[in-house]
């Protein structure tokens, strides 16, 4: 069996966090991975900025400031590319990346990748198409997220739920513009819908407390539009989710160029919502047009 050590200096998180609350996709994949692979047998190290070492469901937990190892089978810089440089005697090295990957055409990343070589892993074909083919790294994978069982073992209803809809993305990602679509063209059309909206920046930590007026000018505009079926539910643990889940008829999520997965569509899809989206970014990935939803051309679609 192998050692894997995987980097990470996003969020607080650990691997409980999945269970106590709201959890964005690139927290949420690795927690699922490594616990994976700790069942598989390997011996699976995360070094982030968690409060605390403590060994959960078989991973050993751990701050990135202290207790780093010097070696492993496996090293995985996740998400940062300031970490591709931290373990140089690891048998191999992985950069795990999430996000939209042209920021790293310039000198000083690009540098990193030539020099160290990782593997660069990507999340969709929409994610690899960002890093053109003629920069450093010729070692790339585009391994797509996997996505929790529990979202996949729930039960087919035999009768469609009432005309609930569902938003469980990043309010910045375009839901002001579904707000307006639905207080115009769909609630007149439907008074009796309800959309309800788990969103909001608890989910991303830090990042979300810097972004936190921004949303709050969104989710301020969501209030004004209760009386015509807007529900703000606010971030919910995954387990929460998937109960609201078997209770919508309908994701509705615009997409986003700097979406590169999406696991909120993902985990709605495996979960038997539809899904009404546009052609942005990796939404063609997760959404079959006509089968699991709808890819529309149009605002009036």
């Amino acid at each position: 069996m192998a050692r894997f050590v995987f980097a990470d200096d996003g969020i607080d998180f650990d691997g409980h966090s999945i269970d106590k609350g709201p959890l964005g996709g690139v927290e949420s994949s690795l927690i699922n991975l490594t616990k994976e692979l700790a069942q598989l047998g390997h011996e699976v190290l995360v070094r982030n900025h968690c409060q605390s070492a403590q060994i959960i469901d078989g991973v050993n937990w751990a701050p990135l400031s202290h207790d780093m190892p010097s070696e492993a089978d496996v090293f995985v810089a996740n998400r940062g590319d300031q970490l591709i440089t931290l373990m140089p005697n690891a048998g191999q090295t992985i950069f795990w990346t999430h996000n939209p990957a042209k920021y790293l055409l310039k000198r000083r990343y690009l540098y990193k990748i030539w020099r160290y070589q990782p593997i660069i892993v990507f999340i969709g074909d929409y994610h690899a198409s960002t890093y053109p083919m003629w920069a450093p790294g010729r070692r790339r994978k585009t391994i797509p997220y996997g996505i929790s069982a529990e979202f996949m073992n729930v039960p087919q209803l035999e009768t469609p739920p009432s005309p609930r809809a569902i938003f469980t993305s990043n309010p910045l990602r375009s839901l002001s513009w579904l707000l307006e679509i639905w207080e115009k063209s769909i609630w007149p059309l439907i008074p009796q819908a309800e959309f309800h909206l788990f969103t909001g920046s608890k989910t991303y930590g830090k990042v979300g407390q810097r972004k936190s007026s921004e949303m709050a000018s969104i989710l301020g505009f969501a209030e004004r539009l209760e009386d015509k079926g807007v529900v703000i539910r606010g971030p919910v643990a995954k387990s929460q989710l998937i109960e609201e889940f078997k209770k919508s008829r309908v994701m509705l999520y615009r997409g986003d160029v700097n979406e590169t997965f999406c696991l909120a569509l993902g985990e709605s899809q495996a979960a038997g919502v539809p899904a009404i989206v546009q052609d942005y970014g990796s939404t063609p990935e997760r959404v079959k047009d006509g089968q699991t939803g709808f890819i529309t051309k149009s605002d009036e679609d």
